[in-house]
């Protein structure tokens, strides 16, 4: 078995990030799910409502993913340091700070989502729609907080298989019921919020039944005190990732806004295909990031400096290898995986499969910044990931889609996603000089 403690050069590296990435993509597949089965067999404009209410529903679940990968950070560092027991106090402590936080969001967002579809532009059947799968979906957010939070946490157990056995779980439950709902028995938006619900309610309590018994990882649920400081720590940590799933969910509204006055429900349903295969695609950074990041965290708290600069190098070499891999196969793959979504439309087919091909380019440099985030993530420098991950998901995005779309309309918008991912590693690079001396990464 693979430990925290080791040595790792390209293949254990590989080896241990493997079921995080896998679990990633998984993840995201079977999220992808709902909207294929809600496209095919329901109809544009409830798919249209999926993609228009999806950023706030992300909005709301990416707590679990603050604590998840701030408490990473803050745990993998404490057994760094050799204090197991203090380590599974603050575990505990984040898990039910989190199933807490997600009853008052889930009651929050049911209470308020009419008027914040309504505030976002929805109207008519497109409202309907949006808070109806909306207000479904919140039914399980606590779940889902947990579930977010553990796929981070099962890594720090020294459990990856098993965080992704969990996610495999709730993502089969997802494609058989949605398939069962919508497909089968014909139950449209309704069928495959429930399908997502379900799944989510299944990511969620496996973990709390491993870990609140006797098991074989290095964490357990217990008894905790309530600790401010080791709170903040964590949620400071983990305030990148919790930044970078709001920036972008505020990004998506925006640029969905932009699209509605360009295109109309066309546009916003596009940008939801670019978005769904885009997840698939990030999870790749995304998973091998969340995979390395207790190892970084475990050797910076152990004051292993050869073994810090090992990891970023090799860490950069699989990143640049996974970017141009996929920016290839996503020029290749464009257009059909736009018919596998909206090929019953042939003027939506072809502006998804154009902007796809603008899209694509943009896999070459999101990577490194995510894992240039993550990684200042796991040294718990939680400013400058924040920073990288602000000035990535929401000051440049924002910036490039008003700009771009003023200059070169519908084009600029989805030339904007790449301007704003160039400017990020930019700045990503620059914070990676400037704090090479202070961490000894470099």
């Amino acid at each position: 078995m693979i430990q925290l403690s080791d040595h790792f050069d390209y293949k254990r590296l590989l080896r241990f990030t493997f079921p995080s990435i896998v679990m990633l993509v998984f993840a995201s597949i079977y999220g992808v799910v709902d909207g294929f089965f809600v496209s095919n067999f329901a109809g544009k404009t409830p798919f249209a409502a999926v993609n228009f209410i999806m950023p706030v529903l992300i909005i709301l679940g990416c707590a679990g993913f603050m604590f998840g990968t701030g408490g990473s950070a803050l745990i993998a560092k404490t057994l760094g340091e050799g204090n197991k027991k203090r380590a599974n106090e603050v575990f505990s402590l984040l898990v039910y700070a989190a199933a807490g936080s997600g009853v008052v969001l889930a009651a929050a967002g049911f209470a308020l989502m009419p008027a914040i579809a309504a505030g976002l532009g929805a109207q008519g059947q497109l409202l309907e729609d949006s808070v109806t799968y909306g207000r479904i979906i919140l039914l399980a957010l606590p779940f889902y907080i947990l579930q977010m939070e553990f796929q981070c946490l099962f890594v720090t157990a020294e459990k990856p298989k098993l965080g992704l056995a969990v996610t495999v779980a709730a993502g089969v439950t997802n494609m058989v019921l949605d398939a069962l709902f919508v497909g089968a028995f014909r139950w449209g938006l309704e069928g495959a919020a429930a399908a997502t619900t379900i799944s989510q309610l299944v990511g969620g309590a496996i973990p709390l039944a491993y870990f609140g018994r006797e098991n074989s990882s290095l964490l357990r649920l217990g008894r905790c005190r309530l600790d401010g400081g080791a709170l903040l720590k964590a949620c400071t940590n983990g305030a990148s990732e919790l930044m970078s799933n709001i920036s972008a969910s505020v990004v998506s509204m925006l640029y969905n806004a932009q699209l509605m006055a360009k295109a109309g429900e066309d546009g916003v349903a596009a940008y939801g295909v670019l978005m769904y295969v885009s997840m698939i695609f990030q999870a790749i950074f995304i998973g091998y990031s969340v995979g390395v990041a207790p190892v970084v965290g475990y050797h910076y708290g152990a004051g292993g400096r050869e073994e810090l600069k090992g990891l970023l190098r090799r860490s950069a070499v699989l990143i640049g290898s996974f970017s141009v891999v996929m920016c290839l196969a996503g020029e290749g793959l464009g257009r059909p995986l736009a018919v596998l979504f909206v090929g019953y439309d042939q003027g939506l087919l072809d502006m998804t499969a154009h902007a796809f091909s603008i899209f694509s380019i943009s896999f070459l440099f999101s990577g490194l910044a995510i894992f240039g985030s993550s990684f200042f993530t796991a040294l718990n420098d939680g400013l400058t990931s924040a920073l990288i991950s602000f000035l990535r998901t929401l000051v440049f995005q924002c910036a490039a889609v008003v700009l771009f779309s003023c200059l070169w309309g519908l084009d600029g918008i989805w030339w904007s996603i790449v301007a704003a991912e160039v400017m990020a590693v930019a700045v990503t690079l620059a914070f990676l000089a400037g704090k090479r001396k202070k961490y000894g990464y470099l």
